[in-house]
C-alpha cells in the first residue's frame, strides 16, 4: 500500500499537533501553533483539518490506529494462542512506544467530551473485549486484566492517585503472573 502526498502532509501535520500539545501543553494547542510547527501556511494545515475539532480527532484516530495496530501484531507474533490477546492488551497498554505522557492523557479527555470520538473509543473497546472474552481464558480473568490496566491508565491520566514506577512495575508483575496461572 503506497501512501500519497496527502497522507503524508496530514501525517506531518498530525505529529506537529502532538509535538505542541506534549512541549507547550494542550491550551497551547492552536491551528496557528500547529501549522507554525509543521512549517505550512493556516490555509494549508485547513485543507487537511477544516477546524481544530478535526485537527483533534485525526490525533485520536492515529493514536488509537497506533495502539490497535501494535496489540494485533503481538497477538499475532503469541505463538501461544491461549491468552494472546490479553498478553497483548497488557504489554500494548505498557510498551515503551505508547505514548503515556500528557498529549495521551490530553487527547483522551478529547475522547470523553465529543460524541464521535466516544463512539471511536467504544467500538475499538468492544472489539478488544470480545477477543479478550475468547482468548481461551476465563474471560473472567482476561476482563479483570484489562480492566487492572485501565484503572492503572485512568488514575495516572486524572492523577487519582497514581503508583509510583516500582509500585506499577510489581503490579505489572502480578498481572502477568495472574494471566500465566490460567494459560
Amino acid at each position: 500500500m503506497t501512501t500519497t502526498k496527502k497522507e503524508l502532509k496530514k501525517e506531518m501535520i498530525l505529529k506537529a499537533a502532538a509535538h505542541v500539545v506534549r512541549e507547550e501543553g494542550v491550551d497551547k494547542l492552536t491551528l496557528e501553533a500547529v501549522a507554525k510547527q509543521a512549517g505550512i501556511s493556516k490555509g494549508g494545515l485547513l485543507y487537511h483539518f477544516p477546524n481544530k475539532e478535526e485537527l483533534i480527532l485525526g490525533m485520536v484516530e492515529r493514536m488509537s490506529n497506533h495502539f490497535t495496530g501494535e496489540l494485533y501484531q503481538r497477538a499475532e507474533q503469541d505463538s501461544d494462542s491461549k491468552g494472546k490477546w490479553t498478553r497483548a492488551y497488557v504489554e500494548t497498554s505498557f510498551s515503551e512506544e505508547q505514548d503515556v505522557d500528557g498529549l495521551y492523557t490530553a487527547l483522551s479527555v478529547a475522547h470523553f467530551t465529543h460524541p464521535k470520538m466516544l463512539k471511536l473509543l467504544q467500538e475499538d473497546y468492544q472489539d478488544i473485549q470480545h477477543k479478550l472474552e475468547h482468548d481461551e481464558l476465563d474471560p473472567v480473568r482476561a476482563t479483570m486484566a484489562r480492566l487492572v490496566v485501565d484503572g492503572l491508565w485512568f488514575a495516572g491520566m486524572f492523577g487519582l492517585a497514581p503508583p509510583d514506577d516500582k509500585l506499577q512495575q510489581q503490579i505489572m508483575e502480578e498481572l502477568r503472573n495472574y494471566i500465566k496461572e490460567q494459560s
